[in-house]
């Protein structure tokens, strides 16, 4: 059964490095990580910004349909996924670019699901990471199913479930945060609580002091995490996953980040919100965080930094290549691959979308 001595602790997030860089108190966590994991954590949110910046441009450009940025989420996604072994599932919401990144999944290969392939998702499944789910909270139940049948295997991976905040105000997320503890499924939810659910601030998505207590509810442990602070997010999850892996049943993260762009790039976020607030949180940025930490113990230096930004311009320029001039979908394909043999209706709306389109060419 959960813990329930934890309610008092749920306030405050966990945080190991300060806004400042500097060192915190905490001392429930490690964070003697060597100093090479620290450098590849720093290494990996700087890459994750550029691409994601890249990502944007390249919408911009009209050569995405769309592109849901993660700038001011890397140390949560990188810190999450990096403690990690590689044999551990991801399931993913549309927004986690810095766990594919982690997981080797090249830019290129995600530039296919930004462009309306169909094919888009090809080839997560050998990184053991899930297809990207565009529906909100529908890809929970897929991990708790995922974590199931680990355990009925005696396989002794773990599931890790990403969404947001707004995610938890639906139905398929209560069903799979239910079944996971009731059979004590090795699987963590991991809720990037970045503030926003499209327009709706958080504190209108629960009335619990906050995400974190929900799991109370389950009947699991649940841990509040400054998403900001790349060590805290590695180290609560690398602590969650053993609980996992040993046995010990689901675990809920709150990790409290903040999402510094819209929420896609049909978004206009000024409506409403106020660029004060995006101020405030734009002091807390994980990467400047991460960096200023380095330096006081003494891994950071320029030689790092600028072999850091060579390979994330060489992935920038790579992806870019491989999108510009790049053939436009088969509009066609989407229809011939909905059944193994089309049906008559089916067929129907493709020939008429085949029609208005040729019109327009």
């Amino acid at each position: 059964m959960a813990d329930w001595s934890m309610l008092a602790e749920l306030a405050e997030p966990i945080q190991l490095i300060a806004p400042d860089g500097a060192p915190t108190t905490e001392t429930r966590y490690r964070r003697d990580l060597p100093p090479e994991t620290l450098s590849w954590l720093y290494e990996s949110m700087i890459v994750t910004r550029e691409v994601d910046t890249e990502f944007i441009n390249l919408q911009r450009q009209g050569e995405l349909a769309l592109f849901a940025s993660c700038c001011g989420q890397e140390a949560a996604q990188v810190g999450a996924t990096a403690c990690l072994r590689k044999t551990d599932w991801l399931f993913p919401q549309y927004r986690e670019l810095g766990a594919f990144l982690v997981r080797a999944i090249p830019p290129e290969q995600l530039s296919a699901l930004w462009r309306g392939r169909w094919h888009g998702g090809l080839g997560f499944t050998d990184k053991c990471v899930a297809p990207v789910a565009i529906p909100i909270g529908t890809h929970a139940l897929h991990a708790v199913g995922a974590a199931m049948a680990a355990q009925r295997l005696d396989d002794d991976s773990v599931t890790v479930a990403f969404f947001g905040d707004g995610a938890t105000s639906t139905g398929d997320v209560h069903e799979a945060l239910n079944l996971a503890a009731v059979f004590r499924v090795p699987c963590v939810f991991f809720v990037q609580n970045n503030q926003w659910a499209i327009s709706v601030p958080v504190e209108q998505q629960h009335a619990a002091p906050t995400l974190a207590h929900r799991a109370v509810g389950y009947g699991m442990p649940a841990v509040r995490v400054d998403g900001n602070d790349v060590l805290a997010c590695y180290t609560v999850m690398e602590q969650a996953a053993a609980r996992a892996r040993t046995g010990g049943g689901p675990t809920f993260v709150e990790a409290v980040t903040y999402r510094m762009g819209p929420h896609t790039t049909s978004d206009d976020p000024g409506r409403y919100r106020s660029e004060d607030e995006v101020t405030r949180w734009r002091a807390k940025d994980p990467i400047d965080r991460c960096r200023r930490f380095l330096e006081s113990i003494g891994l950071w230096t320029p030689r790092l930094d600028q072999r850091v930004r060579t390979r994330a311009q060489r992935m920038r320029a790579e992806l870019r290549d491989a999108v510009i001039g790049a053939p436009d979908p088969d509009m066609g394909e989407v229809f011939d691959t909905v059944y193994h043999q089309i049906t008559p209706e089916v067929a129907r709306q493709r020939d008429e979308l085949l029609a208005e389109l040729a019109k327009e060419a």
